[in-house]
């Protein structure tokens, strides 16, 4: 169906491939494994759930994967602020990533905000016998 613009799709990829970087290093750095598992976890969950949304059987869908989008970068800035506070990145290495998450999230809370007001519900099609 398409959904979403591929430019806000390639955005998303980026920044979910930049967050498993972001593990990767942690992991060859031998900082602990959990947490290196959830940033890879949340960033990827990033783009794994845009490119659901994309593809969403209804508005409603489309407007729930679409706040699991942004619940999902709220947590990836929280790993990055807390591998800054342990020293594991430097904050200039964090930082756009962070506005990046940011920025992505302000852009699905604005789809989000024009789906619940084109109301959540199709419209009715005339069915073809």
């Amino acid at each position: 169906m398409g959904r979403l613009p591929q430019t806000f799709l390639m955005r998303v990829e980026d920044f979910s491939n930049a967050m498993v970087d972001v593990a990767e290093r942690l992991v060859r750095d031998k900082r602990f494994g959990r947490i290196a598992d959830q940033v890879a976890a949340a960033g990827s969950s990033v783009g794994a759930n845009a490119y659901e949304a994309d593809e969403a059987m209804s508005r409603a869908d489309f407007a729930k994967t679409m706040c699991i989008v942004m619940k999902e970068l709220n947590e990836s800035r929280f790993w990055l602020r807390l591998c800054v506070a342990r020293s594991w990145l430097a904050p200039s290495e964090s930082g756009p990533l962070q506005i990046e998450a940011v920025e992505i999230k302000n852009i699905c809370g604005a789809i989000v905000a024009r789906t619940r007001e084109n109301g959540l519900k199709e419209p009715v099609r005339a069915r073809k016998h």
